[in-house]
């Protein structure tokens, strides 16, 4: 009696799977994969996502992490993973000649799974790419510098590799953080949703002419408190 093949090998014809399409699947389908997912198998996968998506990391390390996370998957979810043709996610190829499930990227997981949040995929990935392309402080410069890359009420996005990320607006100079931002970002809850917080800085405000983030150090302070204080208490 035959062994089963090892997991980043096709079942049936123990020919090798693409492991990054597998993980690119549970993205898409993490509303159906989370709730499947017991405490001891998210914590092995959110430690092999970190291997993953280590962008500075040995790529034998990273392929072989994504092929036991694709393993674990195809065990825990084998109807969504299994090996059955109607099981098998399909791939489309996406610039720079990375594939794609529906939209979301092998990396997409990581952020859903390690960082807590949704911004990935067709509608929300191009949302984050964008803020994480706006100049940014990492938390070690912030540091060095003297500066308190975790004090309250400060704008922390996870960039590449789930590094944290600052966006560079948020300090008048250096480190130090422009009053008013701080207060804003307590009203817009910059804790809990650090993305929405940075999309209304540096997206065009219909109130304010331009965007938040182009005011601070022009004397509008009030205004722009104002404005995040009228929107929140509208919603």
């Amino acid at each position: 009696m035959g062994h089963p093949p090892p997991p980043h090998l096709d079942p049936e014809s123990g020919e090798p799977v693409d492991a990054y399409v597998v993980l690119a699947s549970a993205a898409a389908k993490w509303g159906l994969v989370a709730g499947r997912l017991g405490r001891d198998t998210r914590d092995r996968l959110a430690a092999l996502l970190g291997l993953v998506r280590a962008g500075d990391g040995d790529p034998g390390i990273r392929l072989d992490a994504a092929r036991e996370a694709a393993g674990l998957l195809r065990e825990r979810v084998p109807e969504e993973f299994g090996a059955d043709e109607g099981a098998r996610p399909v791939a489309t190829p996406a610039a720079g000649g990375r594939v794609t499930v529906q939209g979301y990227a092998p990396e997409d997981l990581a952020v859903l799974l390690i960082d807590g949040h949704r911004m990935v995929g067709p509608v929300l990935g191009p949302v984050r790419d964008r803020l994480l392309a706006e100049p940014a402080l990492d938390a070690e410069d912030l540091l060095r510098n003297g500066g308190s890359p975790f004090a309250p009420d400060l704008i922390r996005l996870r960039g590449e590799g789930g590094r944290v990320r600052l966006p560079r607006f948020q300090f008048s100079e250096d480190t130090l953080p422009w009053p008013v931002v701080l207060e804003v970002n307590g009203l817009l809850s910059a804790d809990r949703d650090p993305w929405g917080a940075a999309d209304w800085w540096l997206s065009a405000n219909a109130w304010l002419g331009t965007s938040p983030a182009s005011l601070l150090g022009t004397g509008r302070d009030r205004q722009l408190a104002d404005t995040a204080r009228f929107l929140m208490e509208s919603e």
